[in-house]
């Protein structure tokens, strides 16, 4: 393989490592305070590519304001989502909740699919993620350059408001003690909500900009990215933010070097995620930067 060719595969697998870090701290932020896997959270990432993408074809709003409004009311669907299908069973048994967001999973699947048609739609992508960037013999679309940029500023803001800010720091006092921390005043639902409102938003991002990337949508196109970026969570430590950072970027990079490498193992890239699971599983069974904690049932 010669450098310029590794340097293509490099460039990608960042990109890619970017979209699965975006993703799954959704997973991270929701488990760290509710100790839940919202299993609904790759379809709440396929509701923010379909809003875009209607956004798109049917307004004459320009595309980036529709992004940002993409963002906004994907995350206000979450926070829909945690008031119908979480909240109501927030006392009951932690099996129950977690049955309830399987169940929540199929519903926006099939809804997709009732509303939004079974036919794949080709998102219509803005013409400066279509760009090429030749830098010496590598040829790097615009996109590959625009989405780890992505990554990088939201997670800065995510860093700044979870440790700047009133409600970031009651975040941090319900992820360490949730008894506790409505003992002294904090609005749980409140928190509750503003977390699941980031992380649905930070899901419809990552659905843009997979949308950009590749350029077709499905109701199940939530599916397998959610899969691998709750894999990406459990890599990195469940609960803790910079870890699914981590993680994505190991699954992404992971991915497309075992393809650029081994190319005879193509058809297998997506069971290096699970292979990779376990591994790490035996290995760090918290994961590379996850906490020892005690459940309560």
């Amino acid at each position: 393989m010669s450098i310029q060719d590794f340097l293509q595969h490099l460039t990608n697998g960042i990109s890619l490592g970017s979209l699965y870090a975006l993703i799954s701290i959704g997973y991270t932020m929701v488990y760290g305070i509710l100790r839940l896997i919202n299993f609904a959270h790759g379809d709440i990432f396929m509701l923010g590519a379909y809003i875009t993408y209607y956004g798109l074809v049917f307004t004459s709003i320009p595309w980036w304001l529709v992004f940002i409004l993409s963002a906004v009311i994907t995350g206000l669907l979450g926070v829909l989502l945690e008031r119908a299908a979480y909240k109501p069973l927030r006392n009951s048994p932690r099996i129950t909740v977690l049955i309830s967001a399987i169940g929540a999973s199929f519903f926006l699947e099939n809804l997709g699919t009732v509303v939004f048609g079974g036919r794949p739609k080709a998102f219509p992508t803005p013409s400066i993620f279509n760009s090429v960037v030749r830098i010496g013999g590598v040829s790097i679309v615009g996109v590959t350059f625009i989405i780890p940029a992505i990554t990088i500023v939201l997670l800065i803001l995510l860093n700044y408001f979870t440790k700047r800010t009133k409600t970031g720091m009651a975040m941090r006092a319900l992820s360490k003690d949730y008894e506790a921390a409505s003992l002294m005043g904090i609005d749980i639902n409140k928190i509750i909500s503003v977390t699941f409102l980031i992380g649905s938003f930070l899901a419809a991002v990552g659905g843009i900009m997979w949308g950009t990337k590749f350029p077709q949508l499905m109701p199940l196109m939530g599916m397998m990215p959610g899969i691998k970026c709750f894999i990406a969570a459990v890599i990195g430590g469940i609960g803790n933010i910079t870890g699914a950072v981590i993680g994505g970027f190991i699954l992404g990079l992971g991915e497309i070097m075992i393809v650029a490498f081994l190319p005879g193992l193509t058809g297998y890239r997506d069971a290096f995620s699970f292979v990779f699971l376990i591994i790490i599983l035996l290995l760090k069974p918290t994961g590379l930067m996850g906490e020892n904690m005690t459940e309560k049932v």
